[in-house]
């Protein structure tokens, strides 16, 4: 992997000049972007994943869903459709994708929509009787067509920007000087453990500026995994024999977690937003066969649940949330003091 990571390092140096090029075209207008009246909030990365955006625009749902109208603006990666489209009851997953999918499915009071223009996206979701108050928009920090009102940028506490590298060599989409554009950065998936002393280090090393602030979030579990018309306490997994299925970015918390309840898993890893086969069934399934416990179960992430396998017997999945470490309610007020300014003065 070293050796790879040398031959391509050329690439990701040109990568990473084209980019900024891109960057000061945009700062200094020579590209358009795009200014809105309803407030907007970004959700991104400098990574090409595996940072918890999705838990934690679940987390911005949560926080302002009884106070605002909120719609939820993605690009529907690995989407088979095209243009503009505004999650119905009869919308599948091959329709907007697996996020934006399990947005509609877990909350029916947001407006859940895909636009890989966001530009387009969000003047045509200005254009329902029933406008939503805030646009969170997930995965769009590198979309500089539109100038958000707040910017959260989230990077991992095990693979921090600042000690990445460039595509291809490495997982960044642009040079960590990108993250002087968020207000609010979030070392996300980190251990229950970490110290005031160790957050203050970690600070110091991302260098944020004085106009950001830096907060820091671990995964929680939920205390049951869910399957077809099932549910089952999460502590019982330590009694089950289990085949886990992931085809999601980074499973190491996931493992780390099943690991810490002792329990016994056979794991079946597939990439990122992985489109589940016939083969791929097969596999899982003779998997599952070759135990020969009763007390035995299929697991999987609530992403690729809601893509590949809901309502199939035998497969469960464990929700997850964001968790803010401390200094939760400084965080909520600043996202409720934007969204309300915002909202006065549109």
């Amino acid at each position: 992997m070293k050796l790879l990571r040398k031959i391509l390092y050329p690439f990701s140096v040109l990568y990473g000049e084209v980019t900024s090029v891109r960057n000061i075209f945009y700062n200094k207008g020579i590209l358009k972007t795009t200014t809105f009246a309803i407030p907007i909030i970004v959700v991104g990365n400098l990574s090409v994943g595996g940072t918890g955006k999705t838990p934690q625009v679940e987390y911005l749902v949560r926080l302002l869903q009884h106070q605002y109208k909120i719609a939820i603006l993605s690009r529907g990666y690995k989407r088979r459709t095209k243009g503009f489209i505004i999650a119905d009851a009869m919308t599948t997953v091959p329709d907007i994708g697996d996020e934006p999918m399990q947005y509609h499915t877990k909350f029916s009071n947001v407006i859940v929509a895909v636009d890989a223009d966001r530009v387009n996206g969000i003047t045509e979701l200005s254009k329902l009787p029933n406008t939503p108050d805030v646009i969170l928009l997930d995965d769009a920090f590198q979309h500089r067509k539109v100038e958000a009102g707040l910017n959260i940028l989230l990077t991992s506490c095990d693979n921090l920007y600042v000690d990445d590298s460039m595509l291809p060599s490495g997982n960044l989409r642009e040079k960590f000087g990108g993250a002087d554009r968020a207000q609010i950065i979030i070392v996300t998936k980190c251990p229950d453990t970490l110290s005031e002393q160790q957050q203050f280090e970690i600070s110091k090393k991302l260098k944020a500026e004085l106009h950001q602030t830096v907060f820091f979030s671990k995964i929680k579990y939920g205390d049951e995994v869910l399957g077809k018309d099932k549910k089952l306490s999460a502590k019982e997994l330590a009694n089950y024999e289990i085949v886990l299925v992931t085809g999601i970015a980074n499973t190491d918390p996931l493992t780390m977690h099943l690991d810490s309840m002792n329990s016994t898993y056979y794991h079946l890893k597939f990439s990122d937003h992985h489109n589940f086969t016939k083969k791929d069934y097969l596999k899982i399934n003779e998997k599952y066969s070759e135990i020969r416990t009763t007390k035995k179960l299929i697991l999987t992430t609530e992403k690729d649940y809601v893509r590949s396998f809901s309502g199939k017997d035998n497969f469960y999945y464990l929700p997850i949330e964001t968790e803010f470490i401390d200094h939760k309610d400084d965080f909520n007020k600043l996202i409720t003091k934007y969204v309300g300014q915002s909202s006065r003065n549109s």
